[in-house]
């Protein structure tokens, strides 16, 4: 004869669905009257205002949008980098013709370089490239071009 498997976890008490549920009925466990106990609280309520509100702290910036966050770059890995002839400068237009990045989603997010893998080729790096990265390009006899700032 199977015995069957011991239930240790018991699922959660669901308010609200009738008196014979344990927590049924009135107020169900939401004390009564007052903002807690309505619906639901409004996505601005910090209760007791201890600090700064979190809202306050959010720089003001005008516009449609201004809650979307920033794109990131497409990761291109050093690994990827050996497809790439030796001696030459690694940019957007060469990282395109050698189909290792979109040339619409390099143009629209950029390109940045990332140090998995390793790097055998002595290549001039003119892209966002990580500090690990740099130090593996460097040993490979490599160099990077400081990047212009807008």
């Amino acid at each position: 004869m199977k015995k069957l498997p011991k239930v240790v976890s018991k699922g959660k008490k669901r308010l609200g669905r009738g008196y014979g549920s344990g927590r049924g009925g009135h107020t169900v466990g939401r004390g009564q009257k007052g903002q807690k106990a309505r619906s639901s609280i409004g996505i601005l309520f910090e209760g007791v205002k201890m600090k700064k509100s979190l809202i306050k702290r959010l720089p003001l910036r005008r516009g449609k949008g201004k809650f979307k966050a920033k794109d990131k770059p497409i990761i291109v890995k050093t690994a990827y980098l050996d497809i790439l002839p030796s001696g030459s400068t690694v940019d957007l237009e060469l990282l395109v013709s050698h189909g290792i990045v979109d040339r619409r989603a390099a143009q629209d997010y950029g390109v940045k370089i990332l140090g998995d893998g390793e790097v055998k080729k002595k290549l001039t790096i003119a892209v966002p490239i990580s500090k690990s990265a740099a130090k593996m390009i460097e040993k490979a006899g490599g160099r990077v071009v400081p990047e212009k700032s807008n």
